[in-house]
């Protein structure tokens, strides 16, 4: 990351449960979120999309500083159901604004790959060793179990330039979705939904971003509600992380708070919304980035 970038404020992205879309939300503090557009969408599914939906936006800042990075599940489920797509959102912008976009459908970028049947929740994050930019997401063939697999974006990230592989290798070959990774301290931790006779939020652990995964089976989330789409962020200025996720069945979502990454506490008190969001991302955005998207979806 090039130069002194002072981080002030945080952008939310994320779906609603009535609209298949991105939608903005702006905070100051990490805990407080005011819905940019009125809550209505910032980007037009129906223009970026093959199904005319996009659900589970992941931004990222690039390692430039000032390059950004969006990837959304190009899905519609009320149009096709829960077990038929099989594309992804790449979206790449210079001023959070202004969005370039481009479909990859799997299965026709990789015709050997032509039993794909779910390809959900895809996230971006930078390799320092190889200088390229790791899309990962949860994909499943046939009636398989979801697994988490990894390619690479290619240079203009307008597809991918790798075959998929598979990142994380479940105990039992179980099926885990939803991964969101976050370097701290040396370590990649890889934190997804898992399933199977104890399911939740769990995390893997490695020294390697593409491989070497090892879980710690110890569920994370604070409440025995079904829960799903976990992100994580680290809070401006502080060692402490929020990990969120999606209580899915009862419209909340939950956000908790941690310093070591292995035991959180709930923070629900503390949160403030004038949205309910779904699966979503957050990352840490500078006093200008923020005065501008206030200026464009403010209203």
């Amino acid at each position: 990351m090039k130069g002194c970038i002072i981080f002030c404020a945080y952008l939310f992205a994320y779906f609603t449960g009535d609209d298949e879309s991105i939608h903005f939300a702006i905070s100051n503090d990490g805990y407080n979120y005011r819905a940019l557009n009125n809550n209505m969408p910032v980007i037009s599914s129906a223009q970026i999309s093959s199904t005319g939906g996009v659900r589970d936006p992941h931004i990222l800042r690039g390692a430039d500083g000032i390059t950004f990075y969006m990837v959304a599940t190009d899905m519609n489920v009320a149009k096709n159901g829960w077990g038929a797509n099989r594309g992804m959102v790449l979206l790449k912008s210079a001023d959070l604004v202004n969005w370039s976009t481009h479909i990859v459908n799997i299965a026709e970028r990789f015709p050997e790959l032509s039993a794909v049947s779910k390809v959900w929740a895809p996230q971006t994050i930078y390799d320092p060793q190889k200088r390229k930019y790791m899309i990962y997401w949860s994909m499943s063939y046939g009636n398989g179990p979801i697994k988490i697999y990894y390619a690479y974006a290619n240079k203009d990230f307008t597809g991918l330039a790798t075959p998929p592989k598979q990142l994380f290798f479940s105990p039992g070959n179980t099926t885990c979705l939803d991964g969101d990774i976050i370097f701290k301290e040396g370590k990649y931790h890889l934190f997804f939904k898992a399933t199977g006779e104890h399911p939740g939020i769990k995390q893997a652990v490695s020294d390697k971003l593409t491989e070497g995964y090892v879980l710690n089976d110890k569920r994370l989330e604070q409440t025995n509600e079904d829960v799903e789409g976990s992100g994580i962020f680290k809070l401006n200025n502080s060692d402490t992380c929020i990990l969120m996720y999606d209580v899915y069945k009862t419209g909340k979502y939950q956000f908790t708070q941690s310093r070591d990454l292995e035991n959180f506490t709930v923070i629900d008190n503390k949160i403030s919304m004038n949205f309910h969001p779904r699966h979503g991302t957050v990352i840490s955005i500078t006093s200008k980035e923020a005065n501008a998207l206030m200026s464009k979806w403010f209203k």
